[in-house]
């Protein structure tokens, strides 16, 4: 079999395990991966690869290294894991580590846009993490995305860290993780408002203004959850922005 009709096989091996458990998302949790026929062989060879993959991993001590490794072994599931989605946007799903998994490690490689698109698959159909994950799916989006991006804030859009907070604000995690998300995003929104352009046809409704506060209200909340979360002169810096100028009160 050739590598492209394998892939074609795989995703649709996936997507028939996701529309064989329709009605999930009434129930709020996806049902077991099938047990028996072509989908749930398919899934326990892949299984079995992830697994071999996993071990070499544990071999390479330097987590720098092993990020582009990770990218590499992922492709071997792209398809598998696109047939999910496909699934999933029909409104089915099953439980499923593959697809776990790599909503992880897109993280770790920092494809955030791949991480987000699994990761509202999964927190939609109650797609569980493997065992050795403490955390759940949304407090380990919502954090290890935000501790990146405070790193290097290069690596995410604005619309990302919005869209993460939007479908992680529901979840309930440690205060201090949800601290982290709001910081990111009051940094995202405050360098948008100095890098705005109001010619731009996708300038946002408000203008810089509107920017700032929202800059402002995220960095307020991240220390309302944790007062340690370094926020207090980025919160000073934009109350002197927001102000208004000496000598205008806002009356006639």
């Amino acid at each position: 079999m050739t590598s492209l009709a394998r892939r074609h096989r795989e995703r649709a091996l996936a997507a028939q395990a996701g529309k064989s458990v329709a009605g999930t998302v009434e129930a709020g949790q996806a049902v077991a991966m099938p047990e028996t026929g072509e989908v749930a062989s398919e899934y326990r060879a892949l299984y079995a690869v992830l697994q071999d993959n996993l071990r070499s991993l544990s071999d390479i001590q330097s987590i720098e290294g092993r990020n582009p490794i990770k990218r590499e072994m992922a492709e071997t599931f792209r398809a598998w894991v696109d047939g999910a989605l496909a699934a999933g946007a029909d409104g089915n799903a099953a439980q499923d580590e593959i697809v776990a998994q790599m909503m992880v490690w897109a993280i770790d490689y920092r494809d955030f846009e791949r991480a987000l698109d699994i990761g509202e698959h999964v927190l939609r159909f109650g797609i569980k993490l493997p065992e050795r994950y403490l955390r759940t799916p949304a407090c380990l989006l919502a954090e290890d995305i935000a501790t990146a991006v405070l790193a290097e804030p290069e690596l995410a859009t604005l619309e990302q860290i919005v869209r993460l907070a939007r479908l992680t604000g529901s979840y309930d995690m440690p205060d201090q993780a949800r601290a982290k998300l709001l910081k990111a995003m009051g940094r995202a929104f405050a360098k948008a408002a100095e890098e705005f352009d109001p010619e731009a046809d996708s300038a946002p409704a408000g203008g810089k203004p509107a920017l700032l506060h929202a800059a402002l209200d995220a960095y307020k909340r991240a220390l309302q959850l944790n007062n340690s979360i370094g926020v207090k002169k980025d919160i000073e810096r934009l109350e002197r922005l927001v102000a208004p100028p000496a000598g205008e009160t806002g009356q006639d």
